[in-house]
């Protein structure tokens, strides 16, 4: 099959052979562009090639560190190689992690998102699901350990592809995959999810409301979408929209408050919505690192008013919320 044989080639029977044929183009296409001897791309995936053939004999994904292998499988040239491999990764957005006895602490602390999403968390055994934007894949890992038969990780920028790539070349799940598409592809794989992740993604789409509408069709009937999102205080229901930046970061077009989050979730279409979480940001959760070591939270908030970011904009805050598909 175009993907992996034994879910998504039952899957792709059910469509028109045009449909089919689209999928087949575009991945052949991410993945011939791929091989390009370009330096962007060269500079990760050479990394990922000189490492792929060493697996774990141990792993752990039940815990807050998702855990691969373990220092004593190597030797001590080995050990040097993955550890200069793992620094030549960053900057580790997501974590932490322990590879091979290599501490990775990243600059978000995702276990405590994690944790969030474990009450609402329905049962993963055996379903299909998506993680869009899945980063170097942290949440894939923790999927991992509640045995789902497929997760597909939708990741377009190459820095977080490879990683991803060479951090499960060593675990060796199968059910885990990544494929270099972003939210704007997820609409070609119509009801085929029993479950969608789509965390910190909607505030950099220009058209949040047509990304959840995307995002619905690629789910099967009653399936379940888990958003989280960066988001301002309120509680009314309106959104930011920043003149250029907001808390520096230039891709982010509209900040929402959390009901004006669930209202766009209930206009895409998505039933029984209920914000289930929200909490302010911090330096606690987000923070340079020495895996990290660019500017973070405390660099993107007015030191002078915490409750302002450098733009004079409300601070964020992030919010939690579940809907059905019908």
């Amino acid at each position: 099959g175009p993907l992996y044989p034994e879910v998504m080639g039952d899957y792709l029977k059910q469509f028109h052979t045009a449909e089919v044929e689209q999928i087949r183009h575009l991945l052949a296409e991410k993945r011939n562009w791929l091989t390009q001897p370009k330096k962007g791309i060269t500079r990760y995936r050479n990394i990922y090639d000189n490492l792929k053939h060493i697996r774990a004999e141990h792993l752990d994904f039940s815990g807050d560190t998702v855990t691969i292998g373990r220092r004593q499988q190597l030797s001590d040239a080995e050990f040097e190689q993955i550890h200069e491999a793992m620094q030549a990764f960053m900057p580790w957005r997501k974590g932490p992690f322990d590879v091979f006895g290599i501490d990775i602490d990243a600059e978000w602390r995702s276990e405590r998102k994690w944790n969030r999403l474990l009450p609402v968390l329905p049962d993963l055994e055996g379903k299909v699901i998506a993680d869009i934007g899945c980063n170097n894949g942290y949440y894939m890992f923790r999927m991992a350990h509640h045995r789902p038969r497929l997760v597909v990780g939708f990741e377009p920028y190459l820095h977080h592809y490879f990683i991803f790539k060479t951090l499960n070349a060593f675990a060796g799940c199968k059910e885990l995959q990544i494929e270099l598409l972003g939210v704007e592809h997820i609409n070609l794989f119509r009801k085929c999810f029993d479950v969608i992740f789509l965390m910190g993604v909607l505030y950099h789409r220009k058209s949040p409301v047509d990304a959840l509408i995307d995002v619905k069709t690629a789910m099967k009937p009653g399936g379940l979408l888990l958003v989280e999102s960066q988001a301002i205080p309120g509680a009314e229901a309106f959104a930011l929209f920043p003149e250029q930046t907001y808390a520096k970061a230039p891709g982010t077009y509209f900040v929402p408050t959390a009901s004006c989050l669930k209202n766009w979730m209930l206009r895409a279409g998505f039933e029984d919505v209920a914000i289930f979480f929200s909490h302010p940001m911090s330096s606690e959760e987000q923070r340079r690192t020495d895996w990290m070591t660019f500017e973070s939270y405390a660099d993107f908030i007015d030191p002078r008013d915490p409750s302002r970011t450098v733009e004079g904009y409300p601070a964020p805050i992030r919010v939690f919320l579940k809907g059905s598909a019908p």
